[in-house]
Order: structure tokens, then C-alpha cells, then sequence
């Protein structure tokens, strides 16, 4: 996954991995575009789509958002506040910003591990250690 990251095209002057092609960062509809594109072809080539399992609706790119984040609380017992941070959510009030002197990237790194993992099928160590299993 790196080599493919680092493989990317990157734009002058900037440190974002996926950017706009006019530059900057790319709108919140960009990817939704893409999941109505993906779902619509899966339809088109005789699939189910993508759909959300209670409502049947097509999926969209916040219900993501919402299965890393019911994931990550509920499943993997990760902490609020380090399942925030990866979803680049504001924490705390204005005085706990004020001293909040780091981005968490270790424990980031760790979640989003065990997020892929999860992704991929495979039990979240995380997850066994939880349930009293060894990893």
C-alpha cells in the first residue's frame, strides 16, 4: 500500500496525498461521485450495488465514516477520542485544544491497522485481546 501511495502523482507545493486536479483538496462530493459511479455499474453489470443494509439505499461516502467510527468505539475498543482525531474531528472545547500538543499519530497508525485488517476480513489483534484470545 506505501509503494502504491508514494507512487502517486503529487502536486507542486502541497502535502496532500489525494488533491483536486484545478488543486486543493478534493470536494466531499468527489467521492461520492465515485461510490454512485461504483454502484451503478455493479447494478448495470447484474450486482446488488452497494447498499445500505437496513434502508437499501445506495451507499454514501459519511455511512464510511460512521461504520469506522461504530467500529472503532464498539467493536475494537478504541478510545473516543483517538477515533475523533482520525476522522479529523475537532476534540474538545476551545481550552482542551489549547493544550492538545499532539496528533496521536502512533496509536492513529495502530487503529487504521486494525481497521484494514477488519476491512480485509481478518480479526483486529485489538479485537482478540478484548475478547480475552490471544492475537
Amino acid at each position: 500500500m506505501i509503494a502504491l501511495l508514494e507512487a502517486l502523482p503529487r502536486q507542486e507545493r502541497s502535502d496532500l496525498v489525494f488533491w483536486a486536479p484545478r488543486g486543493g483538496a478534493l470536494s466531499d462530493a468527489t467521492l461520492g461521485k465515485v461510490m454512485r459511479t461504483l454502484h451503478d455499474a455493479d447494478v448495470k453489470a447484474g450486482g446488488a450495488g452497494f447498499v445500505d443494509a437496513k434502508t437499501g439505499e445506495a451507499a454514501v461516502p459519511h455511512g464510511n465514516r460512521s461504520a469506522f467510527k461504530v467500529w472503532a468505539s464498539e467493536k475494537a475498543g478504541y478510545d473516543w477520542n483517538l477515533s475523533e482525531a482520525a476522522l479529523w474531528h475537532k476534540l474538545g472545547n476551545k481550552v482542551e485544544q489549547a493544550y492538545a500538543r499532539t496528533d496521536m499519530l502512533d496509536r492513529r497508525k495502530a487503529m487504521m491497522s486494525d481497521w484494514c485488517r477488519c476491512l480485509r476480513g481478518d480479526v483486529a489483534p485489538k479485537l482478540v485481546a478484548l475478547l480475552g484470545g490471544a492475537a
